[in-house]
C-alpha cells in the first residue's frame, strides 16, 4: 500500500469508526457487530502505526468512546476513566504478558482474571460512606451525571457499611463498574414487547445503556437494572486504597457493594489462558451477558509503573469471546404489525442449531437494517445470538448468493389492512397509521383484557381474534357491547362459557382504576405509573382533563413522584387525541365505573413498609394475586433481591433470586408462611 493509498484508507476508517462510536456509545444503537466494530478499529490502529506520518491526536483510535447525551449535566471525574485494549487471539494475550514482563523487568507476573460484563461503564462516588454521585464514563474525562437514575438500582446501596473486619471506608472514593440488565429481565421486557407486537430490543447492553439515560427515573425503575463494581478511581486518603486488585474486590464486597461473582488468580500466561477458558465454560450459567474476560495485573504498584496510553491502561487487556455463529438459508421475510402499528420484519430460516437451541426465526430489526446489510430472500445468512439471547441476522454470505436472489422490497402497504405505511419523523420504524387495522385492534384488546390490565377471564388471544374477525369488536368499548346471542353462535355447547365470559366482562367494569389506565396503552405508562396516576387523579375522566402543571411544576420538578416530563408529555398527547377521549366517554356510558384507590396505603398491618421479591411458582397463588395481597396489606414488590428486601417469597423452580437471598441472609418464606403473614 502506498502512502497515498494509506492516507485515503485512514481517512475513510476514521469516518467509519467515528460514526459507529456515536451509534454504539452515544445512541446505544450499533449498526454492526462488536467483532466488525473491533476489526475496523484494529485496521485503523495498524495503519496509523505503519504510517506514523498520518497519526493524529484527534483520531478515534486514540479516544475513549463518548457516551454523553443531551439532557444530562456533565461531571468531571476526579481520576480518568479509560477504555480497554482487546483481542480475540490467544497469541496476542500472551504477547500482552510478554510486553509487561519486559517493561517491568520481572520474570513472572501475577494477574487477576474477571468476567467482562457487557454493560455501560459507570463511576459511583461515596463521600463519608454515602452515595453522592453516579457518572457515566463519557469521554473519559467527564461523563453524564446519572445519580437520580442510579438510585433506582436496588442493589446499589446508598450508604457503605463498616462491617467488622472490613477495610476502613475512605473519606472519598470513586468505584468503577458496569450497569447491566440480567438476561431474565431482558427476556421479560422483550416478551412483553412481543406480546404487544412491538419490535424487540437487540441485546441487554443496548437496552441497559438506553434505560439509564432516560430522563424519568420512574421509567428507569420499571426496568430492573443491576450494577457490578470492580475497580477504583480516586481515593482519599490515598493510603486507604487497597494494594492489589484482589484487595479491591475484597473491599468492595466488604462494604456491601455488588461485585463479580467469580474471579481467578493467575501466575503467568499459561494460568491466565486456563482461567480464560474456564470462564468461557462457565459464563452460560451467569445471570448476565458476559462477552469476554478482563486480565489485570494484581499489584496496584505495578499497575502504576506500567502506566497508560492515551485511552487504555497498559496493565490490562480484555479477551473477547467470538460470538457463536451459524449459517443457514433465509426462506422468507415476514412482517409483523404491533399494537402501535410498528412493522417489524422477521427472518424465516431453515432451522439451524445455535448456542444449544434450534433457531428457525430471527429479528431483522427494521427496513433500514435489511437494506444496509443487503439481506435477500434465498440468501445463505449468518445468524448470531445478539447478547447471547435473541437470534439476529448479521449478514449474507455473498459467495453463495444465487442469481435468483433479488433485493428485498419492504412493504409500502400494511400487510394486514393494505393502508400505505408511513415513517414518522425521527423514527427508523415504519408504521401502519390505520388505527382500525384489525391486528392493531386485536393487540389493543388483548392488552386491555390481559391479567396485567382489567383481567377478563375467557377473553384470551383466540377469542379476541375471533371477535375481531367477525367484526363484533372494533375497539375496547365494544367488549362491553357484546351480546349473548352472538356469542352463542360461535359453536356448540358454548352456553356455559358464554355466560362465564359475560359475567367476567360485567365484573371488570369495577376493576381497579390503575388497571384501566394501564389497559389504555399510553406510551411509557406501565403498571407502576398507572397506580401513581390512579392515586393522583381518582378517575379516568379527571386524567383525561389533566394539564402539564398537574405533572411538572417549577424548575421541572415532578408533582407526582416517579412521573417526569417525558411521561407527562406522552400522557397529554394521548388524551389530546379525540378518539382516546371519546373512548373514555364511551366506557363511562357503558357503565364502566373503575374502583378508585384508597388515598393512603394501609399502615397497621404486618406488611406495612415491607419489601417482597417473588420467585418461582407458588402452589395456589399467581404472581399477580400475591402482589395484590402484598400491596393491599401495605407492602411493596420489588424485582430484585438486596439487603433492603424484607422477604423472598419462593415457590417451585426458584432461581438465582433464591440463591442471592441466602447469600445476603434475607428471610425466605413459602406460600403458607406468606398467607399467615397477611392474615
Amino acid at each position: 500500500m502506498t502512502p497515498t493509498q494509506a492516507d485515503a484508507r485512514i481517512q475513510q476508517l476514521r469516518a467509519e469508526v467515528a460514526h459507529h462510536d456515536r451509534r454504539y456509545h452515544g445512541q446505544s444503537a450499533p449498526e454492526i457487530s462488536d467483532f466488525e466494530y473491533d476489526r475496523l478499529k484494529r485496521e485503523l490502529a495498524d495503519l496509523e502505526a505503519k504510517f506514523p506520518q498520518f497519526r493524529s491526536e484527534a483520531s478515534p483510535s486514540t479516544q475513549v468512546g463518548d457516551d454523553r447525551t443531551e439532557g444530562f449535566v456533565t461531571y468531571r471525574h476526579r481520576e480518568r476513566m479509560m477504555s480497554l485494549d482487546n483481542t480475540y487471539s490467544e497469541t496476542e494475550l500472551r504477547e500482552f504478558d510478554a510486553r509487561l514482563v519486559k517493561l517491568l523487568g520481572r520474570p513472572a507476573l501475577a494477574y487477576v482474571v474477571e468476567p467482562k460484563i457487557d454493560g455501560l461503564a459507570v463511576s459511583v462516588t461515596y463521600e463519608q460512606g454515602r452515595l453522592v454521585r453516579a457518572v457515566t464514563r463519557g469521554n473519559g474525562v467527564e461523563g453524564d451525571d446519572i445519580t437520580a437514575n442510579a438510585r433506582t438500582i436496588a442493589t446499589l446501596p446508598l450508604e457503605l457499611k463498616a462491617a467488622p473486619g472490613a477495610p476502613p471506608i475512605p473519606e472519598l472514593i470513586e468505584i468503577r463498574g458496569e450497569i447491566y440488565l440480567t438476561l431474565a429481565e431482558f427476556e421479560r421486557i422483550n416478551r412483553l414487547r412481543e406480546e404487544a407486537g412491538e419490535a424487540l430490543y437487540a441485546n441487554p447492553r443496548n437496552l441497559a445503556a438506553g434505560t439509564i439515560k432516560q430522563l424519568d427515573p420512574r421509567e428507569v425503575a420499571a426496568r430492573k437494572l443491576e450494577i457490578v463494581l470492580y475497580g477504583l478511581g480516586a481515593c482519599e486518603p490515598a493510603a486507604a486504597r487497597p494494594a492489589t486488585q484482589q484487595g479491591c474486590h475484597h473491599a468492595v464486597r466488604a462494604w456491601g457493594l455488588p461485585t463479580v461473582e467469580r474471579l481467578w488468580s493467575a501466575q503467568g500466561p499459561d494460568e491466565v489462558w486456563a482461567a480464560v477458558q474456564e470462564l468461557d465454560g462457565l459464563r452460560d450459567h451467569f445471570a448476565y451477558a458476559t462477552d469476554g474476560a478482563v486480565v489485570k495485573l494484581d499489584s496496584i504498584a505495578l499497575q502504576r509503573e506500567a502506566g497508560v496510553t492515551s485511552k487504555a491502561p497498559r496493565w490490562a487487556m480484555a479477551f473477547k469471546f467470538a460470538a457463536e455463529r451459524a449459517e443457514t438459508e433465509l426462506k422468507a421475510i415476514t412482517v409483523q404489525v404491533g399494537r402501535t402499528g410498528v412493522l417489524t420484519p422477521v427472518a424465516e430460516l431453515d432451522p439451524v442449531q445455535l448456542a444449544g437451541s434450534t433457531v428457525a426465526r430471527a429479528t431483522l430489526h427494521n427496513r433500514d437494517e435489511i437494506a444496509r446489510k443487503d439481506i435477500r430472500v434465498g440468501d445463505f445468512v449468518f445468524v448470531e445470538k445478539a447478547g447471547e439471547v435473541i437470534p439476529a441476522v448479521i449478514g449474507a454470505n455473498l459467495a453463495r448468493r444465487r442469481p435468483t436472489c433479488v433485493p428485498y422490497v419492504f412493504p409500502e402497504k400494511c400487510p394486514v389492512c393494505a393502508t400505505p405505511v408511513i415513517q414518522p419523523e425521527g423514527e427508523v420504524a415504519m408504521r401502519c397509521p390505520n388505527y382500525e387495522c384489525p391486528v392493531q385492534v386485536r393487540r389493543r384488546v388483548q392488552h386491555f383484557a390481559s391479567k396485567a390490565c382489567v383481567d377478563i377471564d375467557g377473553l384470551g388471544i383466540a377469542m379476541v381474534d375471533g371477535l375481531v374477525e367477525k367484526g363484533w369488536v372494533r375497539s375496547i368499548p365494544d367488549i362491553y357491547r357484546l351480546r349473548r346471542d352472538n356469542l352463542l353462535s360461535l359453536g356448540k355447547s358454548v352456553e356455559k362459557s358464554t355466560d362465564n365470559l359475560l359475567a367476567a366482562i360485567e365484573s371488570s367494569k369495577r376493576a381497579e382504576l390503575w388497571r384501566f389506565i394501564h389497559g389504555l396503552g399510553v406510551t411509557h405508562v406501565g403498571a407502576a405509573a398507572s397506580k401513581d396516576l390512579a392515586r393522583r387523579f381518582g378517575s379516568l375522566e379527571a386524567l383525561t382533563e389533566a394539564k402539564f402543571s398537574d405533572f411538572v411544576g417549577e424548575k421541572k420538578a415532578s408533582v407526582i413522584e416517579g412521573i417526569g416530563e417525558t411521561m407527562a408529555l406522552a400522557i397529554l398527547e394521548h388524551f389530546n387525541e379525540p378518539r382516546n377521549r371519546t373512548l373514555v366517554a364511551e366506557l363511562a356510558a357503558l357503565g364502566v365505573r373503575p374502583m378508585a384507590p384508597a388515598q393512603t396505603a394501609p399502615t397497621g398491618t404486618a406488611l406495612a413498609g415491607k419489601t417482597f421479591v417473588l420467585t418461582g411458582t407458588l402452589p395456589t397463588l399467581t404472581r399477580e394475586a400475591a402482589t395484590e395481597k402484598i400491596e393491599a396489606a401495605g407492602g411493596k414488590v420489588s424485582g430484585s433481591v438486596s439487603k433492603k428486601t424484607s422477604y423472598v417469597l419462593a415457590g417451585e423452580e426458584a432461581g438465582s433470586k433464591l440463591e442471592k437471598a441466602r447469600t445476603l441472609g434475607v428471610p425466605v418464606i413459602d406460600e403458607a408462611e406468606f398467607l399467615r403473614l397477611v392474615g
